[in-house]
């Protein structure tokens, strides 16, 4: 457990002597999204992972913090730096924070269908309201299962599903404590640090429109096209995942 503040996270370190690898998760999930791909990274990597506070095994948040901050707090806690970074999702906006406001503890970018701070999504009004009423039922699958026809839209997955229903238990929590950073989408062209973006064709179709942007305005960006997947490249294609964060981070 990590000390944050008066809260802690919890992270896992593989040891080793290779170069480091900070693995930062989805909103839609926890830090078990990286499970199929974790044996792969640690044969080359020192590879560093954590849940979110209030996320996976990391207790609720008591006070306010935000993505960076405790991104920072963590490779301060383990004393490494720079860092290779692969970051999903909700992790996609810690890692593209921290590459612009410390490119130098930063070697190189992977970003996994990242949220793009600054960019503005849109409501969806039915289907908040299919969620409130499953709410006030207190039927968290059910809330789940309509949540998974936006981000799990390449199919069925028991692993898929326990990892959206985890993440449920943050979502109050989140809501009270983590603060937005500075937004991104403006700043982007900024970036130094080599970059690639894993982006599938099944995903949520106003974040593929925020990712193809992020692409075209990060500098050199690399943008590869996951065939069949959805907001859960991990789990969907782990062997192209991986093999594109070794072919990246390793060079």
């Amino acid at each position: 457990m990590v000390p944050a503040g008066s809260d802690k996270i919890w992270a896992e370190d593989s040891g080793g002597d290779g170069p480091v690898l900070v693995l930062l998760h989805e909103g839609v999930g926890d830090s078990r999204m990286w499970d199929p791909v974790w044996p792969e990274l640690t044969r080359h990597f020192r590879v560093i992972r954590y849940d979110v506070r209030g996320y996976g095994r990391s207790p609720l948040a008591t006070e306010d913090y935000t993505l960076l901050g405790d991104l920072q707090t963590v490779l301060a806690f383990y004393g490494v730096g720079p860092v290779c970074l692969a970051g999903c999702s909700m992790g996609g906006i810690a890692a593209v924070d921290l590459a612009l406001a410390e490119p130098d503890q930063v070697s190189s970018l992977v970003l996994l269908c990242p949220g793009i701070s600054g960019f503005s999504y849109p409501d969806e009004p039915e289907l908040e309201a299919k969620c409130e009423a499953l709410a006030a039922q207190g039927d968290l699958p059910g809330i789940a299962r309509v949540l998974l026809s936006m981000w799990g839209r390449a199919g069925d997955d028991p692993v898929v599903f326990d990892l959206m229903l985890s993440s449920l238990r943050a979502t109050e929590n989140e809501e009270q404590f983590q603060q937005p950073g500075e937004p991104a989408l403006a700043r982007l062209g900024q970036l130094t640090v080599p970059t690639v973006l894993m982006l599938g064709d099944m995903d949520y179709p106003p974040l593929i429109e925020s990712c193809t942007l992020a692409a075209r305005r990060i500098p050199g960006c690399e943008l590869i096209w996951l065939p069949g997947v959805d907001h859960y490249p991990t789990i969907r294609a782990p062997r192209q995942v991986a093999e594109t964060i070794v072919r990246h981070c390793a060079s």
